[in-house]
């Protein structure tokens, strides 16, 4: 029975890591698309010829 005992352990393992690697690769997913989504973002519409002020300080 300790050979049952030690396949059922690594099994749980692997299932372990498999969801730990699937949660981590989740939470990349969704800071990626949240940056892509920020960036998608509509920019403010500016009409031809505004000069911007540019602050070097």
């Amino acid at each position: 029975m300790h050979k049952t005992e030690d396949v059922v352990a690594r099994a749980l393992a692997v299932v372990a890591a498999s969801k730990a690697l699937r949660e981590r690769q989740d939470r990349q997913r969704r800071e990626v698309y949240g940056r892509i989504e920020l960036a998608i973002m509509k920019k403010p519409n500016l009409p031809k010829g505004t000069q911007l002020p540019l602050n070097l300080q």
